[in-house]
C-alpha cells in the first residue's frame, strides 16, 4: 500500500533522480543556461577573428561585402525573428495545457527554420556558382572588380560562421521534431515543459546570433 502511495506522488514525467518537478526544472533550467555560456563563448571568437580581420583588411571586408544580397538577408532575419515569436507562444500554450496551440506554433517555427536553410543555401549557390569558393579555391567570375588577394579571407570567415549557425538550425530543428512528438503524445503540461523551454532558450540563441552575423556580413561599411 505505502509502495502505491509513493508511485502515486511521483509523476510519470519526473525523472528518479529528483525528488520534485522544481527541482528538476531548476536543474534543466541551470544546465541549459550553462550549454548556452558555452556557445556564446564559440560564436564569440568567431566574431572576434571577424573583428581582427576587419581591423587589419578593411578594403578587403569592404569588398567581400560587395557581393553579399542584403535583402536575402533581411527576410532571413524577419523569418528567424517571426520564429522566434512562435516558439514563445508554443511554449505559452504548453504553459496553458493548450496542446492543440503547442502543435500549431511548434510547426510555425519549423516551417521558418526550414524557409531560412533553403534562403540560404540559395545563396550559398549563388556564391558557388560566381566562384567565390573559401580558401585557394576563390575565384571571382562575376564581379571584376573584387581584385584584393586577400578576400578569400572574408569569404572563408563568411561559410564558417554562416555554416556553424546553419548547423545549429538544423540541431534546433531536429529538438524541435522531438518536442512535436512528444507534443502530440500529450507530455506537456504546466507542470512539465521545461524541456520544451530550453529547446525554446537554444532557439532564441540561434536567432540572436543571427541578428549580429546579419548586419556585421552584409551591412557594415
Amino acid at each position: 500500500m505505502s509502495l502505491h502511495s509513493h508511485e502515486g506522488e511521483h509523476p510519470k514525467y519526473l525523472a528518479h533522480h529528483f525528488k520534485s518537478m522544481s527541482q528538476q526544472t531548476a536543474a534543466g533550467k541551470l544546465g541549459m543556461w550553462i550549454f548556452m555560456a558555452q556557445e556564446l563563448l564559440f560564436f564569440s571568437g568567431l566574431f572576434c577573428a571577424y573583428g581582427f580581420m576587419r581591423f587589419m583588411y578593411p578594403d578587403m571586408v569592404a569588398q567581400g561585402q560587395s557581393s553579399m544580397d542584403w535583402r536575402l538577408g533581411g527576410v532571413n532575419s524577419v523569418i528567424l525573428l517571426v520564429s522566434s515569436l512562435t516558439m514563445s507562444l508554443c511554449v505559452r500554450s504548453a504553459r496553458s495545457n493548450n496542446k492543440a496551440g503547442t502543435v500549431k506554433f511548434l510547426i510555425a517555427t519549423m516551417i521558418c527554420g526550414f524557409l531560412f536553410l533553403v534562403i540560404k543555401m540559395s545563396e550559398w549557390g549563388m556564391h558557388f556558382h560566381e566562384g567565390y569558393y573559401p580558401g585557394k579555391f576563390f575565384s571571382p567570375v562575376a564581379h571584376a572588380d573584387i581584385q584584393n588577394p586577400l578576400a578569400h579571407i572574408f569569404f572563408g570567415l563568411y561559410y564558417v560562421m554562416t555554416g556553424m549557425h546553419g548547423l545549429h538550425i538544423v540541431v534546433g530543428l531536429g529538438l524541435m521534431t522531438w518536442m512535436l512528438v512528444r507534443a502530440n503524445r500529450g507530455e506537456f503540461s504546466s507542470e512539465n515543459y521545461v524541456s520544451l523551454e530550453n529547446t525554446s532558450l537554444f532557439w532564441h540563441l540561434v536567432d540572436i546570433v543571427w541578428i549580429f552575423l546579419y548586419p556585421l556580413l552584409y551591412l557594415a561599411k
